[in-house]
């Protein structure tokens, strides 16, 4: 209802000013004529209640305005120098009812004039300036107006002579994305209300207002990461607040390495209460095994590794182990196929003396770097989320050595069907958790997520061990120029936390009281970054590579354009939106095709991407010619397919033992002039397995002959109905090839 109210209130007011251009030439209105517009009867209400309504308007501007700290010093100290200061507004709060908000706002304040354009029919835009030049009897050179309309306060004024100074309410890019973010958070979180979010996003001005313009990447941390970071460090104490009300001995340990942001900002806020423990995934798993099933887990996950990888995962080198190796190219394996193998060529018993170490080296580790360890009762492990593998790893490790230490996961994003099996006198819960956000768009966040971690992430290596209480770590692969670019986005997202935490009380704003609130709003500002970049964020980011961290010295890029456009082209849009990784930042490299594609993989996420509407239906046929080895042509019809954008597929499936050379496409029939996007192909034993399969080659242009069209670039033109694109089928290994090729036809 809230919501309908708020766009019926908009359109009377659009009404309201229509009729008052249609009578007097002017679009000014009081806050009475805009309701006069107002479906009263739709909300149970009489025309009685008009100035009930008004009045209720103003009371919660009232209670919703805040002073800019800026303009309020400036504004008195002109005063105190002697100069004559006042307000010019366009508003339909008449000069009355202006008066009382700004003494809400600032009570000390007083003013030599007040114009309301309501009360003279006339905005800054048409003559309100001039009636107060004529009126306040000053030269017009001699004053300065300040605002935050382009339009309005800057050249209105200096049509009247008027020095004018712009002072926007947010920068260009801030403001994108907070218009952004409301569109995010209206898909994400539909049903919930998104005007209010307890001054969120009135402090994240504030704070940017105030801050020194620095790097592109301090901003990004200081208008977007800053933000979210900040309310989860305010769900981890309202956790830490609950435990020690229940009379626990609360520790809070941050896991590395994408802990070490939010490590940080509650070091910086809670005085260094905080310690920050390296435990990975890993680790926590190998050392909590008393069989081999829990590392065959872990291994299934891997896509490849070497025997030297193995190795330095479970620090010993089993002799049927290194001979599977032996058996790959160059000694590399599917993960899935050794975790397959492993009960048939390790011996349980090494498994329980490799863990029974583990675990006496973590104990030692967590005892040098948890202050008051064996005396706490509970355990936070704050950590990115998402499905509580460490601290099930850890709850298994403490019950093996006797602990009694209740953990208690806390994490930014969860998965929570995963936490049905944690301990009982244990918890863990997510600041955005499928209360927040539905499973569906968890999923989509966290397959984006890669992003996040290394934001987040410390500049040193994963942990691999422990000696003597100190963390051994690997060696750190990521570039040089990432960790540098990473530093700065924490310097920023720090530097929100700090002065938030100062400006906040101030002004009365409270964004991260409410958490139901809050937590939707961090969820729509994440969401908005992972899953709807813009265009300088992605060129900032784009380069970055992503360590698997499990033990290989692999880096994964976070985006490849060549991958998503090849995706389309083969399988369709809603295809390239559920794509494996890599590319880890899937939304970022649909960005790179265009931002339509990436509001689309949004729309995707949150369940708004029909098939029927952004799928393929066949529209037609085309006779093509296949040319094979032996010389010999054959005929053939292919279906011709319109996908939802409006472009074309044409698909041609080939068996191994047909021996063709040449494909011959006929386009001039379907098309005398269009794109070409691209020609790609997909293989498999089956045609079935070939047109699932995500692996796509593109074919490259040297492969491809135009006979009888002209192209440059991707535009081609047929010279006439006999145009042909030829196609050299290329040697596969498999039993099927599908060849895919994608186009659009000119309209024209």
């Amino acid at each position: 209802m809230s919501v309908s109210f708020v766009q019926h209130r908009i359109q009377a007011e659009a009404r309201a000013r229509k009729l008052a251009r249609e009578r007097s030439g002017s679009t000014e209105v009081d806050i009475a004529e805009v309701y006069k517009f107002f479906p009263f009867k739709l909300f149970g209400l009489t025309r009685d209640d008009l100035g009930r309504l008004a009045d209720t308007e103003l009371n919660a501007e009232i209670e919703l305005c805040r002073v800019n700290p800026e303009m309020i010093r400036q504004y008195l100290d002109t005063k105190r120098a002697g100069y004559r200061v006042g307000f010019i507004s366009d508003t339909y709060w008449n000069s009355g009812q202006l008066a009382r908000l700004l003494r809400a706002c600032a009570p000390e304040i007083s003013w030599d004039f007040l114009y309301a354009s309501c009360d003279h029919g006339s905005s800054k835009s048409e003559a309100l300036f001039e009636r107060y030049i004529a009126e306040q009897d000053v030269d017009a050179a001699s004053s300065i107006h300040i605002g935050d309309n382009d339009a309005a306060d800057v050249r209105g004024a200096r049509r009247y002579g008027l020095r004018a100074r712009y002072y926007p309410q947010a920068s260009a890019a801030l403001a994108s994305k907070l218009q952004r973010e409301t569109s995010v958070f209206e898909l994400l979180c539909p049903h919930r209300p998104s005007r209010l979010d307890h001054g969120a996003r009135t402090l994240r001005r504030m704070v940017a207002a105030q801050s020194a313009e620095k790097s592109a990447a301090f901003q990004l941390g200081l208008t977007v990461l800053g933000p979210v970071m900040t309310d989860f460090d305010a769900f981890i104490e309202a956790r830490r607040t609950e435990l020690v009300r229940d009379g626990g001995r609360v520790a809070v340990g941050f896991l590395g390495r994408d802990g070490f942001l939010p490590h940080l900002i509650w070091q910086d806020a809670h005085a260094g209460t905080g310690s920050y423990i390296e435990i990975n995934r890993r680790i926590s798993l190998v050392g909590s095994a008393d069989t081999l099933e829990p590392l065959c887990e872990l291994l299934g996950r891997v896509v490849r590794i070497d025997a030297a990888t193995f190795v330095e995962i479970v620090k010993v080198a089993p002799p049927d182990v290194m001979a599977f190796f032996a058996n790959y190219p160059d000694g590399i394996a599917p993960g899935s196929d050794l975790a397959d193998a492993l009960p048939d060529l390790m011996d349980p018993r090494e498994m329980t003396e490799i863990s029974a170490g583990i675990r006496a080296r973590l104990l030692a580790y967590l005892r040098a770097n948890i202050p008051g360890f064996d005396h706490c009762t509970d355990l936070i492990l704050a950590d990115l989320g998402y499905s509580a593998s460490v601290q099930k790893a850890l709850r298994r490790i403490f019950d093996r050595e006797g602990l009694r230490i209740r953990l208690h996961g806390t994490y930014l994003l969860s998965l929570d069907d995963a936490f049905d099996d944690i301990a009982d006198a244990d918890s863990a819960a997510g600041l955005i958790s499928d209360l927040v956000v539905t499973p569906h768009v968890k999923r989509m966040l966290i397959r984006n997520i890669a992003l996040l971690e290394q934001i987040c992430c410390s500049a040193e290596g994963s942990a691999r061990d422990y000696r003597n209480g100190a963390v051994l770590r690997e060696g750190d692969q990521r570039p040089a120029a990432q960790t540098a670019l990473v530093s700065e986005i924490q310097a920023g997202a720090l530097a929100f936390a700090t002065r938030s935490r100062e400006l906040a009380p101030h002004y009365r704003l409270h964004p991260y009281r409410d958490r139901d609130v809050a937590a939707l709003w961090t969820a729509a500002v994440l969401g908005r970054l992972l899953l709807l970049p813009d265009d300088d964020e992605v060129a900032l980011l784009g380069g970055f590579q992503h360590d698997v961290n499990l033990g290989t010295q692999a880096l994964a890029p976070l985006i490849d354009r060549d991958y998503v456009e090849n995706q389309i082209n083969a399988r369709g849009l809603i295809a390239a939106c559920s794509a494996p990784a890599p590319p880890m930042w899937l939304a970022g490299s649909l960005t790179t095709l265009s931002p339509a594609h990436a509001h689309w993989y949004l729309l995707f996420g949150a369940n708004h991407l029909p098939a029927n509407v952004f799928g393929e239906t066949p529209c037609g046929t085309l006779q093509i010619c296949l040319f094979g080895r032996d010389g010999r042509a054959a005929l053939e019809t292919i279906n011709v397919y319109r996908t939802g954008l409006g472009d074309l597929r044409l698909r041609i499936p080939l068996a191994r033992r047909m021996a063709i050379a040449t494909i011959a496409l006929p386009l001039a029939k379907l098309t005398r002039e269009g794109t070409l996007h691209g020609v790609v192909v997909q293989s498999g034993e089956t045609a079935a397995d070939a047109a699932k399969s995500s692996e796509i080659r593109a074919i490259a242009d040297d492969r491809l002959v135009h006979a009888g069209m002209a192209r440059i670039g991707r535009h081609f033109r047929a010279h006439d109905d006999d145009g042909c694109l030829l196609v050299t089928v290329e040697p596969t290994a498999d039993e099927v090839a599908i060849y895919t090729v994608a186009l659009s036809a000119s309209i024209g």
